[in-house]
């Protein structure tokens, strides 16, 4: 499929945000997080290049698998999911309830990234949700909130229950749905998505050893605790920009046409 290259059509820094959203679309496919066309990760566009007041976002072209997204794929669109950019390839207007959903609530909310795991839905599914019995887990229980099934996500109404639910977290389970997180970059993003689906996997893992509800050794309570204070504090979330260019690098090495 023959894409058009955008790169001399938009700014430097849209250009690079491009590539780095669809860098990772690449490697949530790459990592198996994806659910075909059905999930998406929005990334919002600084004033400095949308422009004053505007509030302009990146998501995916509908219908592309996440491992063929391009920068140039990638569609431009306003908080109605209006286009920015004329493109060839279709939004889907209910994708982007969730997404305009804590964009609207989050000025922080630099990138949005939603899945549907086996392993992410599998935890939501369980009452007690998210189990302190990792390390990885305490990272998650130090910013994390639920919110509650309400059937396909298409609904304008469902927004602020969303909203209110979210809150000031970075860690979203969606109740019998998946997982989201919110994170100031793109590489935030990538890295929280990262804990909190080996968060669950670990948990499932845990529990497959005949678990019934006691056998589980718990982290102390006062230890997560203490990280929940240090991430408050914290700037720069887990540390995306750290282990970003690594996994630049891995997916250079494997296939770099998502710069195109």
């Amino acid at each position: 499929m023959h894409i058009p290259s955008l790169k001399a059509a938009v700014s430097a820094d849209e250009w690079q945000l491009r590539c780095d959203l669809a860098a990772c679309y690449r490697l949530v496919a790459l990592y198996g997080w994806s659910d075909l066309v059905f999930t998406h990760i929005s990334a919002k566009l600084p004033e400095s290049v949308s422009g004053p007041g505007a509030h302009h976002f990146l998501i995916n072209p509908y219908g592309l698998m996440f491992d063929e997204i391009t920068a140039s794929s990638l569609v431009k669109i306003d908080g109605q999911c209006n286009k920015v950019i004329e493109s060839p390839f279709p939004v889907n207007p209910a994708g982007f309830v969730i997404h305009s959903a804590v964009h609207e609530a989050r000025a922080d909310a630099g990138c949005v990234l939603h899945t549907h795991t086996r392993a992410g839905v599998a935890v939501s599914a369980q009452t007690c949700g998210v189990l302190p019995i990792s390390q990885q887990s305490t990272f998650v229980l130090a910013s994390l909130a639920y919110h509650g099934y309400e059937g396909v996500a298409f609904r304008d109404e469902e927004k602020p229950r969303l909203q209110a639910d979210l809150g000031q977290a970075n860690f979203l389970m969606l109740r019998n749905h998946g997982l989201l997180v919110v994170g100031q970059t793109i590489a935030d993003a990538f890295l929280s998505m990262y804990t909190f689906e080996n968060t669950c996997r670990i948990q499932l893992d845990a529990q497959s050893g005949g678990y019934t509800g006691g056998e589980l050794t718990e982290v102390n309570p006062l230890i997560v605790k203490g990280v929940a204070e240090a991430m408050r504090v914290q700037t720069g979330g887990l540390g995306g920009a750290f282990v970003w260019p690594a996994l630049i690098r891995k997916l250079d090495r494997l296939d770099d046409s998502y710069k195109s």
